[in-house]
């Protein structure tokens, strides 16, 4: 039986060398057929500190390492979108009796 591979999303990553990895699929209802979201957490190895918050990654099934983390990070698929504020370019101040005009 191959190992299980799922994609996800880091929610955090605060311990030294395990990452926790949310994982979102879409369920049906059996009756009225409503589709919704379903999330499970999972705890993921990692050797290297690379992976940051938001980052989308593969996660592969793996022996036990630890009593919760069963996973190890196989590669990153996206990083975080890091949004940069930029200053606003500097308008020479007019006189207020030409912006009147």
């Amino acid at each position: 039986m191959s190992k299980k591979e799922l994609v996800g999303t880091i929610i955090s990553n605060r311990m030294q060398k395990t990452v926790v990895v949310r994982v979102e699929r879409i369920k049906e209802h059996p009756k009225y057929k409503r589709r919704y979201r379903v999330a499970k957490s999972y705890k993921a190895h990692i050797e290297s500190g690379e992976y940051k918050i938001g980052d989308t990654v593969i996660i592969k099934e793996s022996k036990p390492i630890s009593k919760e983390k069963k996973w190890v990070v196989v590669k990153k698929v996206a990083s975080a979108e890091n949004e940069k504020i930029t200053e606003p370019d500097i308008v020479e101040e007019m006189p207020i009796e030409e912006i009147k005009e």
